[in-house]
Parts: structure tokens; sequence; C-alpha cells
């Protein structure tokens, strides 16, 4: 009797563990949660990818749901959904976000009993899959002579293929050496990165696309997933002449293991660009290109950008 009485208390152990540990980082976050802008600039948006693992022989019984935008691998691991979205992605601080999902994954395995039940005797076995993806976040902050890029940015929405590797691939290659040919141009630059578990790693991207998709008031350019559309009625266009910068994201999922030069120099931020720019299709699970201002008019002072975008460092 006196065992059976002590069995619920036991387990109960390890949830409290889990929720001192966790408390105190949800706290942080919280104190860390930056409120985007009001007047936030209209700006366009391009991408792509699938988190799709490897097909599975149908003899296996087994099946994996769509990639990246419409679903992906769902076996496995939970999504963290009761921390990530109190954090809310304030300002950005992608790697410390990593940190916490690496810590509370640890965490809820060990609860769970880690690991996954072996396979029956005479089952095929799983395909292989990435243990882990590489998240990315490249941003960079421009003065707004630069118009061409945005004449770039405009075209490559307008012409790239975001249905394919391949096309995701370009995309990246072109947009990268868009920014590698204005040097002169640049101000501000923020690079972060880490690694998550393949189970929540399409998750945490469209967490962290979430993100920067708030800081636009809307999406007047778009190329998604082979879906284009342009708000023509909003006209979109050129920044009005008394804009002061242009900033652009670039957000990658990868299973590439390419050690990034950081951005805190123009040295740093060219070699991360070049880099980043050479992903092979194989290796590039995801992107976005995310930019603002893209409306006529639209404006992005000094005090936007440092509201919005509060980690970028001065190059």
């Amino acid at each position: 009797m006196g065992a059976a009485v002590a069995t619920p208390r036991l387990l109960t152990r390890p949830r409290r563990l889990l929720a001192s540990l966790l408390l105190p980082v949800v706290i942080a976050g919280l104190c860390l949660f930056h409120a985007q802008p009001a007047d936030a600039a209209r700006g366009g948006r391009m991408g792509g990818g699938s988190f799709r693992a490897p097909s599975m022989p149908r003899s296996s019984g087994g099946s994996y749901g769509g990639g990246y935008p419409g679903g992906g691998y769902r076996g496995g691991g939970m999504g963290f959904p009761f921390i990530i979205p109190i954090f809310g992605f304030g300002g950005g601080g992608l790697f410390g976000l990593l940190i916490l999902m690496a810590i509370a994954g640890v965490l809820v395995n060990a609860l769970r009993g880690g690991g996954n039940a072996p396979s029956i005797g005479g089952a095929a076995a799983a395909p292989s899959m990435p243990r882990n993806v590489n998240m990315i976040q490249v941003q960079v902050g421009l003065l707004a002579s630069a118009k061409s890029l945005q004449d770039d940015l405009r075209s490559l929405a307008s012409s790239s293929d975001t249905s394919s590797s391949a096309g995701l691939q370009r995309l990246l290659q072109e947009t990268t050496l868009a920014l590698l040919r204005q040097p002169d141009l640049w101000v501000y630059a923020n690079a972060e990165n880490g690694s998550v578990p393949f189970s929540s790693a399409e998750s945490t991207f469209n967490r962290l696309s979430m993100n920067e998709r708030s800081k636009l008031d809307a999406e007047l350019t778009s190329n998604v997933g082979g879906q284009r559309t342009t708000d023509t009625a909003n006209s979109a266009g050129d920044a009005d002449a008394t804009n002061e910068f242009i900033v652009v994201t670039l957000l990658v999922a990868s299973t590439a293991s390419a050690k990034l030069a950081g951005a805190d120099t123009g040295e740093d931020l060219r070699q991360t660009l070049r880099i980043l720019g050479s992903t092979a299709s194989s290796e590039l699970m995801a992107l976005e290109v995310i930019w603002q201002p893209e409306g006529r008019g639209d404006v992005l002072s000094a005090n936007d950008l440092v509201t919005a975008y509060p980690n970028l460092q001065h190059l």
C-alpha cells in the first residue's frame, strides 16, 4: 500500500523540476520582448522550401505529411508551443531561442523516457533523416540610396521558381550577390545561427518567419512556394525620397555545417554572405527573403529601424 501511495508523488517530481528550470527562462524572455513599431513600412517576401523527410517504402505502412509550408515531419518530440509564443521572438534572439529549445527538448525527452521504440522484426527500416537542422538569420541595413537593390529583389520575386530546390538555391545565390554588390551602402548588420532537432525545425522556421513578417505593415510583393502576388492597388515601388534605410532579412534552414564569419565587420558580413550563397540545393531545406520598405511613399527611419531591429550592429 505504501508503495502505491508514493508512486504519484514520484511521478510529479520531474514535472516540478521542469517547471522550476523553465520559469526563470520564460520570465527572462518576457523581459527581452520588444514591441513592434505601430507605423511599420510595407515590404516584400519570397522563398519556400520543404521539411519533408525522405519517403518510406509503401510496404512499411507509414507516411510523412507534406513539407513546408503545408506540413512536414510530425514524428517525435514536441513543438514546444507552451514556450515559443510567450517569447514572441522579440527583436530576434534566435540563438538564445535555440538554446532554450535544446534545454526544453532534453527535459521533455527525459520526462517521456527518451528515444523511439525499436522497430518490429521484419519491418522496413525508416529512411535516414538529418539529425539537426541549422537555422541562419542574416540581416543587413543599407542606406536608402540602394534603389537598385529594391529593383533586384522585385525582379527576383517576379522571375524566381520558389517551388523547387534548384530555384530556391538560385534565389539565395542571387540575393546574396545583390547584397554583395552594395558594400558601400552597408550600415548595419546582424547574423545569428544555431541548430535544432529535425522534428522541431519546421515549427521553429515558421515562427522565425512570422516574427520577421510581423514587422511589415503589409506584403506588397510576394513569391512563396510558387505562388506570386503583387498588390498593384497599393503601388509597390521605390521608397519615398525621404526614406533613410532599407533592411533585408535572409532566413535559411540548411543541413550544411559551414561555419559563418558573423557580421561584426564589413569583411565578416562579406564572408558570411559568400558562404551562405554557396549553399547547395541538396542542403537547403527552406529559405525566406524579407525586405522593407517596398511601397512608394514608405519610410524606414533610423528610429523605426532601431525599434524593429534592435539586434543590428553598426558596421
